[in-house]
């Protein structure tokens, strides 16, 4: 079978047709020039208008990049014609492989774009013999098309969280769907301020903000600012994860400072080496960590009381009732200020102050939380560490979108990947 016949099976071009295909030999790299030539009698298409108009000159060959076999470098040769339209002028005509000025053709740029999901960019660059610049212009490309053709409809549950990335610890705002029919990142913004927030809902309209009905996010103030200014219709959900981590945050603070007391005291340093003895669930303790945390809970350290509180409140997740899981919070609380162990107060009045909130996870039913959001934010994590680092918010931006927007294609002909 011919290359001609393949070609004509899987790129097959209205009015063009491909004529000689040589294979050539160039700095030790074998490269496959595949001539097309239009049709005897086709009018070329205006680019601007995207009208059939009069011929008025041919341009020097082109070289359009195909996808590569074999470890051969394919290119597709053309002379564009100009065209004289009345209505834009002089035009170059628009040919159906390749778009505007692009010297990389259609079919190679959706190639690259899909095995970039799979490899880093540079590694897909290497493997494909392409430039990193190609590869990412395949990138934006593919985002492009997708984000304007993304379907946005049906959005009633989205969780908003922030993700650093960079060196110099850079944030970025970060919207996801979480409806249980689709998970998906929407929206990315530059920082993670209330501006930044704001700029999501303008980006998504009025109307499809009316429809939300639940949004999950953390404890950050700009954001919980705007959600209940632009979408109060919604519950605001603070779940269990950031609670809990806040109590972590606490118990090791408090073991910090009294291994660091009990040293300096000259006490033995029951302490040392304890940390996560107190931050693992009890249930994933090993058994020489069971046996160590047995031996501490016979103690009366500030530590093990403020672990004894932080497995006491487990207990509020069991509830199905927001009456009595904010009864439940209320006696917490006030165990925790009379501890007078100033973590675990810290965390007490951060409770208090965001009650309504965290009684709106069971007023959701338990169907929402942002353990969903912290698993998109692992994954949006592999993939700038998958990229080795991205310098720029633009390209971290187009990174995500790729990998995790769910975006849509274009129906091609014929499947690469």
């Amino acid at each position: 079978m011919q290359i001609k016949t393949l070609l004509n099976r899987v790129q097959k071009h209205q009015s063009f047709i491909y004529t000689d295909i040589k294979l050539k030999e160039e700095d030790e790299q074998l490269k496959l020039d595949i001539t097309i030539r239009s049709r005897i009698n086709s009018r070329p298409i205006c680019s601007g208008c995207g009208c059939k108009r009069p011929g008025y000159d041919i341009l020097p060959v082109r070289h359009f990049e195909f996808i590569p076999f074999w470890g051969i470098l394919v290119y597709f040769v053309y002379a564009m014609r100009r065209v004289n339209c009345p209505d834009c002028g002089i035009k170059v005509e628009r040919v159906p492989w390749a778009d505007g000025k692009r010297t990389v053709t259609n079919a190679y740029a959706w190639f690259l774009a899909r095995w970039a999901k799979e490899l880093s960019w540079a590694r897909t660059a290497e493997a494909f013999r392409a430039s990193w610049y190609t590869v990412y212009s395949s990138v934006e490309m593919a985002v492009q098309w997708g984000r304007d053709h993304v379907d946005l409809g049906g959005i009633t549950a989205v969780g908003i969280d922030e993700l650093c990335w960079g060196r110099w610890h850079r944030y970025v705002t970060v919207v996801y769907q979480i409806n249980r029919d689709r998970i998906r990142l929407l929206w990315v913004g530059e920082k993670r301020t209330a501006k930044t927030t704001l700029q999501f809902f303008r980006w998504l309209g009025k109307e499809r903000t009316k429809l939300l009905e639940y949004v999950c996010s953390d404890m950050w103030k700009p954001y919980l600012k705007v959600i209940a200014r632009k979408a109060p219709q919604a519950l605001n959900i603070l779940d269990r994860f950031h609670i809990v981590a806040h109590m972590n945050k606490a118990i090791d603070k408090v073991r910090a400072a009294e291994a660091r007391d009990l040293a300096r005291n000259g006490y033995v340093p029951i302490l040392k080496r304890s940390r996560w003895l107190f931050l693992k669930r009890p249930e994933n303790l090993t058994d020489k960590e069971d046996t160590s945390l047995a031996t501490l809970l016979q103690y009366n350290l500030k530590t093990i009381r403020s672990y004894l509180l932080k497995e006491d409140f487990q207990s509020f997740w069991d509830y199905q009732s927001s009456y009595w899981a904010g009864v439940f919070l209320d006696c917490w609380c006030s165990r925790a200020m009379r501890s007078r162990i100033e973590p675990m107060k810290k965390v007490a009045l951060m409770l208090r102050r965001h009650k309504e909130l965290i009684l709106n996870w069971f007023r959701a039913r338990k169907e929402f939380s942002s353990g969903v959001v912290e698993g998109l934010n692992a994954k949006a994590k592999l993939t700038t560490r998958k990229a080795y680092g991205f310098k720029s918010f633009k390209t971290l931006e187009l990174a995500l979108y790729h990998n995790l927007g769910a975006l849509p294609q274009p129906a091609g002909t014929h499947e690469f990947f």
